[in-house]
């Protein structure tokens, strides 16, 4: 479910609340780098269940129109077309997400959340999108399918009174919700007439994507004092002070990714760490977390502390 840059970046999150809470309190930094990854699963399973949510909405708005005191002939004979998409049914009738639903306590009971997917519907319904599924003939599995993708992207993902709720319940939600939504779209594509739909697994079976980021967060403290040093050396026109504590932190986790991760290659490390300080860090940070690492890579070689093993990962 998970890819490796979103794992470091919580790992990152969870550091850097450690190191600035001044309490070496380690179980606890464990305990809460856990619960972040367990709630951007939540924040997927939210998503998922937008659509059936959306779907109620239209449903009770057409019965609603049927009993008007003079109905139309479209408020009567309304295009269903919406409510029968084969991807939406899918999702309301699969077992595993209202399994896991229900386990993780998601859902979207409640009249504050029901008038927000009133007012999303109206928007999709206005929406070019919306218009013209509705009008065109295509009645195909792959022609919903499409739909359902492109109604997410445009209209579902970017619903500012979604955001807000987001917001609400978790500050680090919005730094998590593009991942979030490429997994809801990763699911849709996956969607097979016939079969069941599958619904990703928070971490993958057989993998070791759990013991990666809990070695990388206590590797990281264990060698804190050790890292640091190495830093303090390698920047000689710098006192530590003055380098950005984000930087500081990215940096540790390099420097202990690149001896303690054996399978992940040098080349590998020293990306993902410049492209996340573009993000999490000052302007220039990536040039010069670039610069540091080059040095700490070169000087960890001379050391032996860089071994890889595995084919093509032998320097």
């Amino acid at each position: 479910m998970l890819n490796r840059r979103q794992l470091r970046i919580k790992v990152l999150q969870a550091l850097y609340a450690y190191f600035q809470s001044g309490e070496e309190n380690f179980s606890k930094a464990e305990k809460e780098l856990l619960q972040a990854i367990e709630r951007m699963y939540d924040l997927y399973i939210f998503l998922l269940l937008t659509f059936s949510e959306v779907k109620t909405i239209s449903e009770h708005r057409i019965e609603k129109n049927k009993k008007k005191i003079r109905p139309t002939e479209d408020d009567l004979h309304p295009n269903l077309k919406f409510i029968n998409n084969k991807i939406i049914s899918i999702l309301e009738s699969n077992q595993e997400l209202r399994t896991i639903s229900e386990q993780r306590k998601v859902n979207w009971i409640g009249d504050e959340n029901r008038e927000m997917f009133r007012k999303m519907f109206l928007q999709i319904r206005e929406s070019e999108t919306y218009i013209a599924h509705m009008n065109n003939s295509e009645n195909t599995f792959d022609a919903d399918k499409q739909f359902a993708q492109d109604i997410f992207k445009v209209e579902i993902a970017n619903f500012p009174l979604l955001y807000n709720f987001f917001e609400e319940k978790s500050i680090h939600w919005l730094d998590d919700i593009d991942l979030a939504c490429s997994m809801v779209l990763k699911t849709l594509k996956s969607a097979e007439e016939g079969k069941a739909l599958e619904i990703m697994p928070l971490y993958k079976k057989d993998d070791d994507e759990k013991e990666f980021i809990l070695t990388l967060l206590r590797k990281t403290v264990s060698l804190d004092k050790e890292n640091e040093q190495l830093i303090d050396d390698l920047t000689d026109n710098w006192e530590l002070d003055r380098i950005a504590k984000m930087d500081i932190i990215l940096l540790k986790m390099a420097i202990t990714e690149l001896q303690l991760f054996s399978s992940i290659p040098t080349k590998v490390t020293l990306n993902e760490y410049i492209e996340i300080s573009k993000f999490y860090s000052t302007p220039k940070s990536n040039s010069f977390i670039n610069g540091i690492l080059d040095k700490a890579i070169e000087r960890l070689k001379k050391e032996k502390k860089i071994v890889k093993i595995g084919r093509g990962l032998i320097d």
